[in-house]
């Protein structure tokens, strides 16, 4: 009996983890899958002249129709010896440093929407492992939920709330928060799309999480281009081609019949690629609309440009002409996070990692027009408190991407992007003034009582460009010195939001969290998780609980490459 046929005898696997997902569709040719050759084989011909035939196309459908539910696989693509030493790759960010508002008053960063870093902890802990902590970005888990923050006022593409409570992990400290809701558009309402898909059809594809998952994941975006849409395909391995020209999105199965012929092999000439699709989106370029390469690979590039201050470089050298990247990770062992997500901020687009179709339906189907579209760009926050109220913060997450206080007011400094629709949080743990915080106090310093406005906590300025303008807007505002809330007297929202942050933490080492352990992070998720429309909530619910089971076993965290 053959490798597959063998396979769909088997019990359905239970959840939904990206190991399970796309074997199926691996399998849809006769005999057994083929293994990975020691020695990299050229890349075959991807697409050929002609259109699926109706019963190609109807078998197609019904592939897709399965494969969430692939039967689990008894064997891997890759030699055993492959997954004895991970090569995955993550940048290392200390956690941001504990500051007196005495010595530096004023907090400066650029705002962030990428959310890949929670999908791959998901991926982790799925897999029965504690994420590397490198891989646990604070801001990625807590922005990767929708909260029902308050929409913009006026002409301002987005609105701004914010909230104190009592810290839940700290009584002695508060927790603000800072909430920002960009407008929403439906994706009929967005200006034409000139997209590119750009695949890495290398031989570290050629696995269950790799091609396969790729191949899924942009039929789901290809059943959601209008007419006025036009799609190319460009690929990579040991070199790079143009193999679907711009074609309107109408033509729906010949997008699709491109995708179905992409077959891995080879090696990486990732910059290559990168730069044929900037050529091919530069020749199709829509003035007005939207223009974005989506880049789906695992980020190991290894054949010409592959250092990584020269791939970003070239990705912000790139973005100048108009033509947006956005990141699309997939793979296990030889990921490449650091990358993708550096690129992604690099290229004025946004990074996410797909471990399963239902991520890629999130991505690209439900927020299509956040992944598309962008309200405002060079997005910058910049928080300034008041002494005699504050004595001490730390900044909760956005370790990479801290600004220099005169960053703020230079235009010519690039920040983050924020698409229609998204919700943003930051948080902030302060120490009211004259409160027990982190920090010893100074032999020589100033006895002297702080001036300061009164009833204000803090002074909140944000940046911002509108699509198409060079020069940023301002908007400022207090953040009055309001009563901090008990934590059970808050919003679902910001006790939420707090779960996620203690839980981001408690996976790293728990330097700030003290006593305040997994357990009590899931009682208050749950007491934040409200109606949980697509069962976000619950889900890092059932997260955490698994992380929770892992720590009490015993289990570390996977070591990777740095």
């Amino acid at each position: 009996m053959s490798v597959c046929s063998q396979l769909l005898v088997r019990p359905l696997a239970v959840g939904f983890s990206a190991g399970t997902l796309l074997l199926l569709a691996a399998c849809s040719a006769s005999g057994p899958e083929p293994e990975v050759q020691a020695s990299p084989a050229p890349a075959a011909p991807l697409v050929r002249e002609r259109l699926a035939a109706p019963a190609a196309a109807e078998a197609s459908q019904k592939r897709m129709a399965n494969l969430a539910y692939a039967p689990a696989p008894s064997a891997d693509v890759l030699p055993p010896s492959y997954r004895d030493e991970s090569r995955e790759h993550y940048q290392n960010y200390p956690d941001n440093p504990v500051f007196a508002v005495s010595e530096t008053p004023v907090s400066t960063f650029s705002l962030d929407v990428d959310t890949g870093s929670y999908a791959n902890v998901r991926r982790f802990l799925n897999g029965g492992q504690l994420p590397p902590k490198d891989a646990v970005r604070l801001e990625e888990l807590v922005n990767y939920f929708p909260y029902a923050y308050p929409l913009p006022q006026g002409d301002a593409p987005f609105g701004v709330s914010t909230e104190l409570a009592v810290t839940p992990w700290n009584p002695q400290t508060r927790l603000l928060r800072i909430a920002i809701k960009a407008s929403d558009r439906s994706v009929e309402e967005l200006p034409p799309a000139n997209l590119v898909f750009l695949v890495d059809v290398s031989g570290s594809m050629h696995r269950r999480e790799g091609l396969p998952m790729v191949q899924g994941t942009l039929k789901l975006l290809v059943e959601q281009l209008r007419p006025q849409d036009r799609v190319s395909l460009v690929t990579y391995a040991g070199d790079s081609q143009v193999l679907l020209d711009s074609t309107p999105g109408s033509d729906k199965a010949k997008i699709r019949a491109a995708i179905d012929q992409l077959t891995a092999g080879g090696s990486t000439a990732g910059e290559s690629g990168i730069q044929l699709a900037y050529q091919q989106a530069s020749k199709h370029l829509i003035e007005g609309g939207i223009n974005r390469i989506l880049l789906a690979t695992d980020g190991d590039f290894n054949v010409g440009i592959s250092d990584f201050d020269s791939l970003k470089q070239l990705a912000a050298d790139k973005r100048k002409t108009g033509v947006s990247l956005t990141t699309l990770g997939f793979g296990v062992d030889n990921y490449n996070e650091r990358l993708m997500e550096q690129l992604a901020d690099a290229g004025n687009g946004n990074y996410a990692y797909i471990d399963n179709l239902r991520e890629a339906r999130k991505v690209l189907v439900d927020q299509l027009a956040s992944t598309l579209a962008t309200v405002a760009s060079d997005v910058k926050l910049q928080l300034e408190f008041n002494p005699a109220e504050v004595s001490e913060y730390r900044l909760l997450g956005y370790e990479n991407r801290a600004l220099k206080r005169e960053d703020f007011s230079n235009d010519k400094v690039d920040a983050g992007e924020i698409g229609a629709g998204h919700t943003v949080t930051a948080l902030y743990e302060v120490v009211p003034a004259g409160g027990k915080g982190w920090l010893e106090p100074l032999r020589y310093q100033s006895s002297a009582q702080p001036a300061g406005k009164s009833g204000e906590l803090a002074w909140l300025r944000i940046r911002y460009k509108a699509p198409g303008e060079a020069r940023s807007r301002l908007l400022e505002r207090p953040i009055a010195r309001n009563e901090a809330k008990p934590v059970a007297a808050a919003s679902e929202d910001l006790r939420f939001a707090a779960a996620v942050a203690a839980f981001a933490q408690q996976l790293k080492d728990g330097h700030y969290t003290g006593d305040f352990d997994l357990a009590q992070s899931i009682a208050l998720a749950r007491s934040g998780k409200g109606e949980d429309r697509f069962g976000l909530r619950g889900e890092f619910i059932q997260l955490a609980e698994i992380a929770q089971s892992l720590h009490t076993s015993g289990s570390t965290p996977v070591r990777v490459q740095q």
